[in-house]
Parts: C-alpha cells; sequence; structure tokens
C-alpha cells in the first residue's frame, strides 16, 4: 500500500463565518500532511471575506474561478485533492477541475450539507430531513437558512449542483460510520469510507484524574441543539455540579433555566488553552448529551484524550465514542440524572471509566491511528480515478 509518502495533496476548504471544528480539522490535516505526505498546499477561501452577491453566484453557478484550482494541481504535482466544505464558493466545478488537471478527488463530509441549507438535519427543535436526497426547495419552504434571498440560493444551487458534486468526487469520507448509514438510508449511494477524526500527541494525557474529579462538564455552543437544556436540568436533578464552557445563541435562555431550577451550574464563558485544560482536569466526567444528529465533536474526543468518561445521547454519531452505559436517550434529562449520580458516586468506577476513556482516544483517534487510515483512504480515491480512466 502506498503511503502519505507517496502523495502530493492539495486541501480545498471554504471557511464559514463562525470558525468551528471544521476549521480546526482542515488545519490539523494541513499540519500533519506537512509533515508526512510529500507535499502539501493549500487553497482557503472564507465566508467571512464574501459578499452575498459572490456568494450567491458562487452557490447558483457551482462554484467560482475553478481555474485556480487546476492551476494550483499542476502547480504542485498534486495526486489528491482533498475537499472539506466547498459552499459556497468552491463547489462542484473545483473539483471538476482538479480531476481534469490529473488529481483524484476526495470529499469530507463533515455533516450533511449534500442536501441540507444548513447541514445539521434540525428545524424548529426537531429533525428534518425533508429536502434528501432531491427535494432542496423544502428548504426554501421553511426558510432555513433564515434569509429569503440565501434560502433561494441554496435551495436552487443544492439542487443543481448536488448531482454535479457526487459526480466529481472519486471518495467521501465520513467521521463516523453513522453519517454514512444515515446517508445510505436516505436514498444516497456514495463510495464512502470512515475515516475518525484524531487528535495531535500533545492533547493525550499521561493518566485520567477523573476519580478525584468534582463536577461535571460540559464544552461547546451553549444552543439547545447541542442540549444545553437537558444538562441543566440534569444537573438539577441530580445535585451535581456542571461547569459549561462556551457561549452561543441560547446563553440567557440558559441562565434563565439555572435560575428557575436553582441548578448548580457555573458558565465559564468562552475559554481555550491552559484554562480550558484546567477545567478538564477538575472534572469528573464530561457530557454531550445533543439533541441533533452530532457527528463527531472534537471537544468529544478532547475530554476523551483528557481520560474523562463521555457522557453522551444516543444521537448521530456520539454513541460510537463511548461505551453503551454511558448513552441516554437524547432529551431525556431524569436517564441523564441517574448517569451522572451513578458515576459520581462510585470514584473507583469512574476512575476506570476515565482510564478506558484514554486507552480508546489512544487506539482509535490518534496520529498513529490515524495516518495509515488517511493513507487507504488516498489509495482507494487513487484506484477509483484510474479505474475511471
Amino acid at each position: 500500500m502506498a503511503g502519505l509518502a507517496d502523495q502530493r495533496v492539495l486541501v480545498l476548504h471554504n471557511r464559514y463565518r463562525i470558525a468551528g471544528g471544521e476549521e480546526r480539522y482542515a488545519a490539523q490535516l494541513v499540519d500533519l500532511l506537512g509533515r508526512r505526505a510529500g507535499g502539501i498546499s493549500l487553497l482557503e477561501r472564507s465566508s467571512g471575506d464574501t459578499t452575498a452577491v459572490e456568494a450567491g453566484i458562487g452557490m447558483l453557478r457551482g462554484g467560482i474561478d475553478p481555474d485556480q484550482v487546476s492551476a494550483l494541481v499542476k502547480e504542485s504535482g498534486a495526486t489528491i485533492v482533498h475537499a472539506h466544505n466547498v459552499h459556497p464558493t468552491l463547489g462542484h466545478r473545483a473539483l471538476a477541475a482538479a480531476r481534469e488537471a490529473g488529481a483524484a478527488t476526495v470529499l469530507h463530509l463533515h455533516n450533511y450539507r449534500l442536501f441540507c441549507a444548513i447541514g445539521t438535519v434540525w428545524r424548529a427543535g426537531a429533525d428534518c430531513t425533508e429536502c434528501a436526497p432531491r427535494r432542496m426547495s423544502r428548504g426554501l419552504i421553511h426558510n432555513c437558512r433564515g434569509s429569503i434571498p440565501e434560502a433561494v440560493t441554496y435551495a436552487a444551487g443544492l439542487s443543481r449542483g448536488q448531482a454535479p458534486l457526487i459526480d466529481a468526487v472519486d471518495r467521501f469520507a465520513a467521521p463516523v460510520a453513522q453519517l454514512g448509514d444515515d446517508l445510505a438510508a436516505l436514498g444516497f449511494d456514495l463510495p464512502l469510507t470512515v475515516l475518525p477524526s484524531w487528535l495531535p500527541d500533545s492533547e493525550f494525557v499521561r493518566s485520567t484524574q477523573a476519580g478525584d474529579g468534582e463536577y461535571a462538564l460540559f464544552v461547546g455552543r451553549i444552543s439547545t441543539d447541542k442540549g444545553i437544556l437537558v444538562a441543566i436540568a440534569a444537573a438539577a436533578e441530580s445535585g451535581i455540579p456542571l461547569r459549561v464552557a462556551g457561549d452561543g445563541p441560547d446563553a440567557l435562555r440558559a441562565r434563565k433555566l439555572v435560575d428557575e431550577l436553582q441548578a448548580p451550574v457555573d458558565f465559564l464563558g468562552r475559554i481555550d488553552g491552559q484554562a480550558l485544560v484546567a477545567a478538564r482536569m477538575g472534572a469528573a466526567f464530561a457530557l454531550v448529551p445533543s439533541e441533533w444528529r452530532e457527528v463527531l465533536p472534537l471537544s468529544a474526543l478532547e475530554s476523551l484524550a483528557a481520560g474523562l468518561p463521555l457522557l453522551t445521547s444516543d444521537r448521530g454519531g456520539l454513541p460510537e465514542l463511548t461505551e453503551p452505559e454511558l448513552v441516554t436517550p437524547a432529551g431525556d434529562a431524569s436517564a441523564l440524572a441517574a448517569a451522572m449520580r451513578r458515576l459520581m458516586d462510585d470514584p473507583a468506577e469512574r476512575a476506570a471509566a476515565g482510564a478506558r476513556a484514554l486507552d480508546r482516544a489512544r487506539e482509535q483517534y490518534s496520529e498513529a491511528a490515524f495516518e495509515p487510515r488517511l493513507a487507504k483512504l488516498y489509495e482507494a480515491a487513487l484506484a477509483a480515478r484510474a479505474s475511471a480512466g
């Protein structure tokens, strides 16, 4: 099998207006490929620097300036083009141009944006897959973008661009098996490889301290789809202190619920670096009680790498990250409270669960585990390109 050293890779990514896990993933990938691949190039565009008119043109035309991608493939001698978010400025035309220039193409699916205008298949507090596989006009009817002009543009752009986008990809990658299963059940037949995310070696602790932890920890966007209200209700019911690291659109609503329930919750705000490391070091376990079909949040991997037992909901790919007894039904605060109470009342089991979490992170989500999987993905993309002539 060919290794990463045999590949020259061009990474494509259209940055979101608000940076998140996908931006971090792309940066990690560029760093790893810079150390392991035969060559690495990066083309990033940013929605924050794109006007509404440019974004609309990009969505409707399937990308802007694909010749730039073609030129970069030829200039760098790229054998692989590894794309992440392609909307609105890259689109299917960027991937088609890469193929025409001689590269095999990989599209990394971090969400459901193949058909969903907002990528989350979550609307009005519930699952929504009405647009799958090719009914994107439903997103216009529901105005999922929150703006009629944007809703029109995304509905038309996704409808017109879905088939040529799929045709321009040699291999799809998904961080969890559940995302591929969901897409298959919704009518998509894709050549897809499961490629779990990973963390740099520097983010792994030497040993768990969960047995000495004093509180539950929630890290992420404060929004209802992330399950923050469920976490607060569970803290109130169990009496276990909860610390919340992050900010988001439902922060005020969350604080009101804390006051209403007199829940033992401390909001830390948006923290990172050593402050976040310290928060994890003092935690007994981490909570990821998402209500939407969460794919694979990096904050969950960070908790595992910190040696924290991970309590999750049963949504999306979350159950793939943790132990079955630590998974509770989404939206069920009482079930989550009971699981929290069991862990808090048994420090020895908590320490053992933290050690298992750390072992699982090293085995499945380390750079050593990721690198051969990535090489195998690239080999599959190259084989598909060769087979297609």
